[in-house]
């Protein structure tokens, strides 16, 4: 398996186990709860990216990454349907999607061009869209559940704790 892919693979399993690790510390209010109504809440992130981790990454090198099935408008809304049982299995089938497209890659498809939307991406070029954007959303997570949850349990370094933290960026999730 090529460097990058194995990279991008330990990145996005990263961001995954982060979101996890936060998401298992709420509440089911604290999940559903926006904090203002221009605020998303965790569940309604959850659903998004889920959505657009489906949509892009199923048949990731043999169709355009914005499947004709998507709803994305539909992601934003919370609907009687979205349990946080129905919305994380979503999420779990969104991130087996990234996981099985990654894990059947070789180096000779990172040469290859993949389209979202129409528009042409190499497929370092989609990989680093979807990572930054997967990124983006767990960050908001991460976020949403220490304003939520203040007692939770840091998951990347606490202030004021630099100097004791062992190095263990590289440990496998």
């Amino acid at each position: 398996m090529d460097e990058i892919i194995r990279d991008s693979l330990h990145e996005f399993r990263r961001h995954k186990g982060l979101a996890d690790r936060a998401m298992a510390q709420m509440s089911d209010d604290a999940f559903f709860r926006r904090p203002a109504p221009q605020v998303n809440s965790v569940a309604i992130i959850v659903k998004h990216l889920a959505g657009n981790l489906l949509s892009r990454w199923t048949a990731f090198l043999t169709t355009d990454g914005e499947k004709p099935s998507r709803d994305r408008d539909g992601e934003f809304l919370v609907t009687d349907d979205d349990t946080r049982q129905n919305l994380l299995a979503a999420w779990e089938q969104g991130w087996d999607a990234v996981f099985g497209a990654l894990n059947g890659m070789t180096a000779a498809d990172l040469a290859k061009t993949v389209t979202i939307r129409g528009e042409s991406h190499t497929v370092v070029q989609a990989t680093l869209r979807g990572m930054t954007h997967a990124a983006y959303h767990v960050g908001q997570i991460l976020y949403l559940v220490r304003l939520l949850e203040p007692g939770s349990e840091w998951l990347t370094i606490a202030p004021g704790q630099s100097s004791s933290h062992h190095a263990g960026y590289r440990k496998p999730f």
